[in-house]
């Protein structure tokens, strides 16, 4: 079984993490974790404007990110993740849910596990929705993890 889990460093990805870390996965599954990092828009139009490493700092510290953040998803993995199972990670620069997507058909992955912000409407409609998007567009099984509820 090949199984993606897309990160992004949030507590919401921590339940993620949690749900495939709980699971009794049948031998040879192999874990891929995941994450994607958006380029940001230059904070200004003129390109002269800007330093001339200004790109190449801020995809390092994406990256660098990005590679905190699959170490801490891995080292929670391994620690209670049954032997026979492989965990690996990947990190990738591009919009989310693209990158999502794209990985789990290139790799063939059977399941998509990834967390939920739980956003309302409105915020669904400003910020958009990695896991509606995953959810709708997959071509796999796809399962979205939420936060757990506090109790009060």
């Amino acid at each position: 079984m090949r199984v993606l889990l897309a990160v992004d460093g949030s507590p919401c990805s921590d339940a993620a993490i949690e749900e495939v870390a709980e699971r009794p996965w049948p031998e040879g599954t192999i874990i891929r974790v995941l994450s994607a990092f958006e380029m940001p828009l230059p904070p200004t139009p003129e390109a002269w404007a800007l330093p001339p490493r200004y790109v190449e700092e801020i995809e390092e510290a994406g990256r660098e990110n990005a590679r905190k953040i699959v170490t801490h998803a891995v080292d929670q993995l391994t620690k209670k993740i049954s032997a026979g199972v492989t965990v690996e990670s990947k990190f990738v620069v591009g919009p989310p849910k693209n990158v999502i997507l794209e990985e789990a058909e290139s790799w063939d992955a059977d399941l998509i596990v990834l967390g939920s912000h739980g956003y309302n409407a409105w915020e669904r409609f400003l910020l958009g929705s990695v896991s509606q998007g995953v959810v709708s567009h997959a071509k796999c099984s796809v399962e979205v993890a939420r936060m757990p509820k506090k109790v009060a």
